[in-house]
């Protein structure tokens, strides 16, 4: 089996200014972090690609649109599943109390949780107080799938994958701890951002070395890199591919390093008027979005 090639190396996703349509694009600015630059309202031009993300044959072009409102790069309708590793990094076992695991903890989203750059993280009443749910944040490396993978070895494992994009795994570890089960307490409504931009596997031959940062409030509180990965991407692959089919458009967050808020003394919270930076080096950018509470009007002092 051989690798995906593609015509792009960054894919986004947005609202063109000229057309107020969607289109997919390839930033004209190959080193210009998209995510911070929709952030803080820069103007982003990029080439227009024809096709779908998920079509390795879909044609860069040299029609140039701006930017209005930056997207995720996948939207929910190709989105077909999304997988959650938890306690895949040793300094976040370590940080946890907790026996690194002998295969992959797994557990799944649901589509209506997934949000792109710019839009607000939403914690809803059944998470508040904060102070009692410790709403948290969780920068991970993120696996888009781009062929159908099925019983694949670590060593063809690569070869499915169409890129890397970054997650904020925003979870709520009240409703986290009272369970084994994790789903319940990681799958509220527009909860995970999921973005800025998918960069080619081409672009990105090893995803061991990668390093990955949370910022809350411009003060940075996660500082790792993906080779402190316990299970690392072809591991991964492979073990969920086992008698299960990977279909094109399946994203696998590969959890997150040390230095989330609830084992920090005291716990660090996420609350209204927050705005969190998650980063991802090797091009894959800085995804950045605020924080609500429903129904919550105070403002942040």
């Amino acid at each position: 089996m051989s690798p995906i090639r593609t015509q792009w190396t960054r894919l986004i996703r947005f609202v063109a200014a000229e057309t107020s349509q969607v289109h997919i694009e390839q930033p004209v600015d190959p080193t210009l972090d998209v995510g911070l630059a929709a952030w803080n309202k820069q103007v982003i031009r990029a080439h227009e690609i024809l096709g779908s993300a998920l079509d390795s044959g879909a044609q860069l072009t040299n029609t140039v649109l701006t930017v209005k409102e930056l997207l995720s790069p996948l939207s929910r309708e190709e989105v077909k599943t999304v997988r959650c590793l938890g306690l895949n990094y040793t300094d976040h076992a370590a940080e946890a109390k907790m026996a690194k695991p002998p295969v992959p903890i797994l557990f799944y989203k649901p589509l209506a949780s997934i949000i792109g750059p710019n839009a607000p993280i939403f914690i809803p009443r059944v998470a508040q107080p904060v102070e009692d749910h410790l709403p948290d944040y969780e920068v991970e490396l993120t696996i888009v799938i781009g062929k159908a993978a099925k019983n694949v070895s670590e060593a063809d494992a690569l070869d499915y994958v169409l890129g890397y994009t970054g997650a904020n795994d925003v979870s709520f570890r009240k409703h986290q701890m009272t369970t084994s089960q994790w789903g319940f307490s990681k799958s509220f409504d527009n909860t995970t951002p999921l973005g800025p931009c998918i960069v080619s596997n081409n672009a990105i031959p090893d995803p061991q070395l990668i390093p990955l940062t949370c910022n809350l409030n411009g003060k940075m509180l996660q500082n790792g890199n993906t080779k402190d990965q316990i299970f690392n991407v072809r591991k991964t692959v492979a073990f969920l591919s086992q008698a299960t089919t990977l279909e094109p458009g399946s994203v696998i967050l590969t959890g997150t390093p040390a230095g989330v808020g609830y084992v920090r003394k005291p716990p660090v919270v996420l609350r209204k008027g927050d705005v969190v930076h998650v980063w991802l080096g090797h091009g894959i950018g800085t995804l950045v979005n605020p924080v609500d509470e429903e129904g919550v009007t105070r403002a942040k002092l």
